[in-house]
């Protein structure tokens, strides 16, 4: 998937399922391989971040499509406010289980 880098700032993300996760802010550019390694995103949909910080990047990895819009891979549970992720929650084994 190409891009150009400025096209994607302002951009609205969104989950598969349709879900707001919020724009994009900044590109994060990994200059040695020469690739786009992440989107940091602002202005967060509330139900889905503690809005403590200003911001997350979402792993470029995630990302399905970009158009009008950027869609990633619905990961609702890894942005979970903190207290609602259950303890014996692991991210590996869900991934592990997509394969």
């Amino acid at each position: 998937m190409q891009a150009e880098v400025s096209t994607l700032f302002g951009l609205n993300i969104y989950t598969e399922k349709g879900i707001y996760i919020g724009k994009v802010n900044d590109v994060v550019l990994n200059v040695g391989d020469k690739k786009v390694s992440g989107l940091a995103a602002g202005k967060l949909n509330p139900d889905m971040f503690d809005m403590t910080g200003k911001g997350v990047v979402i792993p470029y990895r995630w990302v399905t499509a970009i158009a009008d819009v950027v869609l990633i891979r619905h990961v609702k549970d890894q942005f979970k406010k903190p207290e609602e992720i259950p303890e014996d929650y692991n991210i590996s084994d869900e991934e592990e289980e997509e394969k």
